[in-house]
């Protein structure tokens, strides 16, 4: 995998956001309360709201539109909702994130 260094996790408050612009869209990088931290497409498969100003809690972030949930973990809508958005792996070297690019190129395709 090529794995591309998008900053460190010290970037992204606990329970917060960063968005990275990418070739193939833009990529909201979340960290948790736990310090994990997840990568998925920034729009919220309802109406395309911005998943990175989103409230983050567990392991989901709720959409600032209409309050769909989202698994950090899968990408897919929590509850009664419908629809996923692409999840990207992240590495955490350290305090280095890095996210693959291609795996949503891939995924694209």
């Amino acid at each position: 995998m090529n794995w591309i260094a998008i900053g460190t996790i010290t970037d992204i408050p606990q329970r917060g956001a960063r968005c990275v612009a990418t070739p193939q869209g833009k990529i909201a990088v979340f960290r948790t309360a736990e310090d994990r931290v997840f990568a998925i497409e920034d729009h919220c498969p309802h109406k395309g709201g911005p998943l990175s100003q989103g409230i983050v809690h567990g392991a989901a972030v709720t959409c600032p539109l209409h309050n769909w949930v989202i698994s950090l973990e899968t990408g897919k809508a929590l509850g009664a909702d419908d629809g996923a958005v692409k999840t990207i792996p992240v590495r955490v070297d350290g305090e280095r994130l890095f996210i693959a690019l291609e795996a949503l190129a891939d995924r694209a395709a």
